[in-house]
Protein backbone atom coordinates (compact mmCIF):
# COMPACT_ATOMS: atom_id res chain seq x y z
CA UNK A 1 0.00 0.00 0.00
CA UNK A 2 1.21 3.26 -0.89
CA UNK A 3 2.07 5.89 1.96
CA UNK A 4 -0.97 8.18 0.71
CA UNK A 5 -3.56 5.62 1.20
CA UNK A 6 -2.14 4.13 4.54
CA UNK A 7 -2.69 8.22 5.72
CA UNK A 8 -6.31 7.80 4.53
CA UNK A 9 -7.27 4.62 6.44
CA UNK A 10 -5.59 5.82 9.42
CA UNK A 11 -7.90 9.14 9.37
CA UNK A 12 -10.46 7.48 8.67
CA UNK A 13 -10.38 5.16 11.34
CA UNK A 14 -9.49 7.56 13.81
CA UNK A 15 -12.28 9.92 12.01
CA UNK A 16 -14.77 7.07 12.63
CA UNK A 17 -13.76 6.25 16.31
CA UNK A 18 -14.55 9.81 17.28
CA UNK A 19 -17.86 10.12 15.62
CA UNK A 20 -18.46 6.51 17.30
CA UNK A 21 -17.93 8.54 20.73
CA UNK A 22 -19.71 11.48 19.99
CA UNK A 23 -22.92 9.41 19.15
CA UNK A 24 -22.34 7.27 22.70
CA UNK A 25 -22.14 10.38 24.42
CA UNK A 26 -24.85 11.92 22.72
CA UNK A 27 -27.46 8.97 23.84
CA UNK A 28 -27.76 7.75 19.70
CA UNK A 29 -27.51 4.40 21.02
CA UNK A 30 -30.81 4.48 22.65
CA UNK A 31 -32.93 5.81 19.66
CA UNK A 32 -31.52 3.52 17.13
CA UNK A 33 -32.30 1.06 19.25
CA UNK A 34 -36.00 2.10 20.08
CA UNK A 35 -36.58 2.81 16.63
CA UNK A 36 -34.98 -0.59 15.39
CA UNK A 37 -37.35 -2.28 17.91
CA UNK A 38 -40.28 -0.03 16.61
CA UNK A 39 -39.82 -0.76 13.01
CA UNK A 40 -39.53 -4.67 13.86
CA UNK A 41 -42.85 -5.44 15.88
CA UNK A 42 -44.41 -3.08 12.93
CA UNK A 43 -43.11 -5.62 10.73
CA UNK A 44 -44.37 -8.68 12.40
CA UNK A 45 -47.55 -6.95 12.95
CA UNK A 46 -47.78 -6.95 16.62
CA UNK A 47 -47.90 -3.07 17.20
Amino acid sequence: MEKSGFKKSYFLLILFLLLLVLGINLGEVEVVFEKGITICLSCIGIE
